[in-house]
């Protein structure tokens, strides 16, 4: 193989693997998101009155292990007015989304 046509196939490679890369992440967010959904479906949390903590959302000093997509769906489930936050940290369902 010539030159040209080894950098052309490793930056082809390279675009790929970062696409696969960021569906990949998309995907996980959008599981997070659903378990969180379900999370607060079990525990009943369906108004500001019965909001509940959850125990993944608060903030650690010391992450160990895979990295937790749960805050980044939460906020995004917060700005898309799925869930809501009150003034103490918790959170409940506003409303059940149809693409979930």
């Amino acid at each position: 193989m010539s030159d040209v046509m080894q950098i052309t196939l490793g930056m082809l490679f390279l675009i790929l693997v970062f696409i696969l890369t960021r569906y990949g992440i998309t995907w996980r967010i959008k599981r997070a998101g659903r378990q969180i959904i379900n999370d607060l479906e079990r525990l009943g949390a369906q108004s500001s009155d019965s909001a509940v903590e959850l125990p993944y959302m608060k903030k650690q000093l010391l992450r160990i292990g895979m990295r937790d997509f749960r805050p980044t769906a939460m906020q995004s489930l917060i700005e898309g007015g799925v869930v809501g936050a009150t003034a103490n940290g918790k959170f409940y369902l506003k409303m059940k989304p149809l693409y979930f």
